[in-house]
Parts: structure tokens; sequence; C-alpha cells
């Protein structure tokens, strides 16, 4: 038998304060606790978890009702089954698989893929209890996520499960890279970051396909060029692993933008004004050059400014 520590919120509101009392109830929803019966709500004792009933404890004495938030020690078995949720992991999984098949466009799909990817996101974080069904309802949302991208752009890379070797960059000075033509964030913010801090010399090539790549040049991100999708990391990313990048902080936080806005997931606050940016500029601009060029003066500012936010 494991003991256990459990947050109990006992609550009581006026009759009056109907507004305030579904305020109350959402929010208690929204963190997952288990009604134990009407006004009384239990939750594993977490320093967030118990910081957040807090919070609407607070908020009920504030509207004239009284509320206690006890601390309850208990066989983690006896209310393990309160907070099961195999059931809503499974919907969603079988809501990802059925997306797969409805033919939806390619914009719908993707709009539908980070749809469910958010209510996993959500449901995991009240979890509080994780068994099998939340690793294959989150398995079912990424392979939606990959073929909403596949269909977008068939020709973006995949993952691949390599190590990435770590390389001199005195051996891959004034040489040819090559990428897909129509430059998007990773392939252009590569690009940027081969010129500016691998290659000073570099010159680029645009391709039409990516079987038109030439023997003699140092492919990216396409599906078996020299540097790629490889395990979690985009392109930008893996070039940050190769060359030895990844101590620069500001390196980092712009690898961190780039993922965020090639295949989403995790946080970037730069990442959606960059996006816009970018857009104005492709608008602007067809010639690949002539975009990396003004692109790469947009990375160049921001890179100065996160260095500044880094040492500020």
């Amino acid at each position: 038998m494991i003991i256990m520590n459990f947050s109990l919120l006992i609550l009581s509101q006026p009759s009056d304060k109907a507004t305030e009392r579904i305020r109350v109830w959402r929010a208690i929803k929204a963190l997952g606790a288990a009604a134990l019966r009407d006004g009384a709500y239990l939750l594993p004792d977490r320093d967030d978890v118990r910081a957040a009933l807090a919070a609407q404890a607070e908020a009920v004495r504030a509207s004239g009702g009284t509320a206690w938030l006890l601390t309850v020690a208990e066989d983690e078995d006896a209310f393990h089954g309160l907070f099961d949720r195999a059931a809503e992991f499974a919907e969603l999984a079988q809501e990802a698989e059925a997306a797969r098949h409805e033919g939806l466009e390619a914009d719908a799909l993707l709009r539908r893929a980070r749809q469910l990817r958010r209510r996993f996101e959500a449901l995991a974080a009240i979890d509080y209890f994780p068994g099998d069904a939340q690793p294959a309802a989150g398995a079912a949302v990424e392979a939606l996520m990959a073929e909403a991208r596949r269909r977008k752009s068939p020709d973006e890379p995949g993952f691949v499960e390599a190590s990435i070797p770590r390389l001199d960059p005195a051996a891959y000075q004034g040489r040819l890279w090559a990428t897909r033509c129509g430059l998007w964030v990773d392939r252009l913010a590569s690009a940027w970051l081969i010129r500016r801090h691998i290659d000073p010399a570099a010159r680029f090539l645009w391709l039409a396909q990516p079987a038109d790549c030439p023997a003699d040049a140092l492919g990216f991100d396409f599906d078996g060029a020299v540097f790629t999708h490889v395990g979690a990391r985009v392109t930008f990313e893996t070039l940050l692993a190769a060359f030895g990048l990844e101590p620069d902080p500001a390196l980092m936080h712009l690898g961190r933008m780039v993922h965020t806005l090639d295949v989403g997931g995790g946080a970037s606050p730069e990442a959606a004004g960059f996006s816009l940016l970018l857009r104005g500029l492709k608008a602007r601009i067809d010639d690949d050059h002539t975009l990396l060029a003004e692109g790469g003066r947009l990375l160049d500012d921001l890179y100065i400014a996160l260095q500044q936010g880094e040492t500020a």
C-alpha cells in the first residue's frame, strides 16, 4: 500500500452568485479535479495544483462563500480510479485515426491535427496517473500530424533516427550548398546559419527537385540530404549540433523558433512575428537569393536582440 497526499477543496458559494459559481467550477474542472460530491473536489497534492486550488478558495471567500483546503493522506489506489483518463485518450486516438481517412484537404487536415494535439496536451497535463493510453493517443496524434504535413508539403523531409557526428567547420569552407527552392523557415534559417556561422564563403543552389542535387553539393533540408531532420531536430537544429554551435544561447533560441514554425510544438514568443514578416517578404520577392539576403537581415537583427537579452 502506497500512502500519498491529496488536496481536498470543500466550498460553499452564495446561491445568488451564479456567474462566480460557474467560473470557479470551470477552473476546477480544467485542473482535472475529481468531484466527490457537490462542492467537494479532490486532486493529487502537488505544489502547482495546491496553489491553483488555493486561488479558487480565495475567490470563493471574496465572493461571500466559504472554502476549506485540506490535505488528505490516503492509499493511492483508493482514489486512482477517479483520475482514470484512459477512455478520454482512447477517444482522442480514435478521432486522430478517423481524421486520416476523412479525405480532408491538406490545410483542413493540418488544422484538425493541431486541434487534436492541443487537446492531447491539455489532457496529458491533468493525467495524474499516466497509463498506456496516454502514449498510444500521443502516437496517433503525431501520426496524424505527420500525415497532414506530408500532404501539405510532399517534399518536406521526414525525421530520421541517427547520430549527429561532430564536424570541423574548417573542412566545410567555400562549399556549394543546395536545398529546395521556394525558401521557407527552416531552409532560409539554415542557409543564414551556414553563411553566418559555418561557411562565410558558402554558395547556394536552389533545387527544383531534391534529385537535382549535384554530387559535389552539400544538400540540406530534404530526404537524403547531408543535413536534414534528425531525431526531434529540424535541419537548423541538426546544423547547430553538427558544428558545435549549441553553446550559443541566442542560436539555440532561434532553433526553438525555427522548430516551432517548421514542425510545431514548443513555445517561441518570436515565432508568430517572424512568420508574418517572412510571409510579407515572400509576397514581395520571388528570387531565393534576394529572399535569403533580406530574410537574413531579419535573422541578423533577431540574433543580436537575443544576444543582448541573454546578457541583460
